[in-house]
């Protein structure tokens, strides 16, 4: 039998829709004495000309009553936000008690425990800006970036890390963490999502000099078609993938919202793994944390991403490519090293002609004639791309008046 436990608040609910059913006084004045929105007096109104003074009333269950938290309880949850996640937020705590220490309360009853003791304090509501609306189809966009933040407490050096999420779905199939923000590494980034979900639309970066060249009167002002886009740009024109740049940080908001997001979780995780290298970082980010934020975090979408086509080699793609004009000895200069080019069946020499040779970053390299591969090596000396990379900022803030 169901038991109904009546306040006063309950009788005088009762009493004021009772004078609105007898059409004594109006639904409008009963909302302003009752102190709720005109809206919810309707509701109210309802449920009193069908159940009566039952449907005005909380019903009165020991099953289903509040349980008072355990004293013991209390301060074992006091003590473990105390001792290990004194710098969680809100929701990352109570999801730690949940997974970690089978500690199942309702986050509102972290909360008041957490302010009771002075170890949470509510923050004002930001105010809520438009965002655009998201891809409908996952494999439309992916929004790609780097943050150089101090992502180890106990290491000095600040890390890069690099992700690619899916605009539709919010999917971070891959991530890394690295030291420097180079071709190599952002190409490496291209590569892994695209071997592990396949070839996509378009993708949406901002305009740092290893994804486009931004000079305004500068140096190389009227250097040559082929030298004017990036290596990053000719690997994606070469798999038909579309680059957008953004111009500000704003416009690159899904990006931006997932960095501090890991600012905050990825970094708490860390340092309670004791995790201090690049390696072990990248292992718990690639095993442990991105398959936890993409069951939690992401949105259900179509997928148009396309299957890799098989004569496509991604090896001879993402690369470091510049143009040589070969000698007359058939040999072609790169990196100080002397190339020496064989005759093949397209023809026995080359004196003249240019070519296109691409580095991969293990120094394996290719030399393509007329787009096609006509000799494979391997650098005696590694292609130093860090001073590539400033070379090329420089020229792009150059500017000759």
């Amino acid at each position: 039998m169901e038991k109904y436990l009546i306040t006063e608040e309950d009788m005088k609910r009762f009493e004021i829709l009772k004078q609105v059913a007898d059409k004594q006084i109006t639904l409008k004045a009963a909302s302003f004495l009752l102190e709720v929105s005109y809206r919810h007096s309707i509701r109210l109104l309802k449920k009193l000309k069908e159940e009566g003074l039952n449907g005005l009333i909380k019903k009165y269950n020991n099953k289903h009553k509040n349980k008072k938290v355990h004293d013991f309880l209390s301060k074992q949850i006091i003590q473990l936000k105390q001792d290990i996640y004194f710098d969680f937020n809100l929701h990352h705590f109570h999801d730690k008690l949940i997974l970690d220490h089978n500690i199942k309360l309702s986050i509102e009853t972290i909360r008041q425990l957490l302010i009771k003791n002075q170890l949470h304090h509510p923050k004002k509501r930001r105010k809520i800006y438009r965002r655009r609306r998201r891809m409908p189809k996952a494999g439309l966009m992916v929004q790609m970036d780097s943050s150089h933040h101090h992502w180890i407490k106990h290491v000095k050096t600040k890390w890069y890390l690099i992700a690619a999420i899916d605009d539709a779905t919010n999917e971070v199939a891959v991530a890394e963490f690295g030291p420097h923000d180079t071709t190599y590494a952002n190409m490496a980034i291209i590569r892994r999502l695209i071997e592990k979900r396949g070839v996509f639309e378009a993708l949406y970066v901002d305009k740092a000099s290893h994804f486009v060249t931004v000079r305004h009167k500068g140096l190389h002002q009227d250097i040559e078609d082929q030298h004017k886009e990036t290596n990053i740009q000719q690997a994606l024109k070469d798999l038909n993938i579309s680059l957008i740049t953004a111009n500000s940080p704003q416009a690159k908001g899904r990006i931006e919202r997932l960095f501090r997001f890991f600012q905050d979780r990825l970094i708490k995780e860390l340092r309670i793994k004791g995790i201090l290298s690049y390696k072990k970082a990248n292992e718990f980010l690639r095993n442990d944390f991105l398959p936890w934020y993409n069951k939690n975090y992401t949105h259900k979408a179509k997928s148009i991403y396309k299957a890799l086509p098989e004569n496509i080699d991604l090896n001879k793609i993402f690369t470091i490519r510049e143009w040589r004009k070969v000698n007359k000895d058939n040999t072609i200069t790169f990196n100080n090293e002397i190339i020496q080019l064989p005759p093949n069946k397209m023809t026995l020499s080359y004196i003249k002609a240019w070519v296109e040779i691409r580095v991969q970053e293990d120094q394996k390299a290719y030399v393509f004639y007329k787009s096609k591969c006509i000799y494979q090596t391997k650098l005696k000396k590694p292609v130093r791309e860090i001073d590539l990379e400033k070379r090329e900022r420089v020229l792009s803030k150059k500017i000759i008046a």
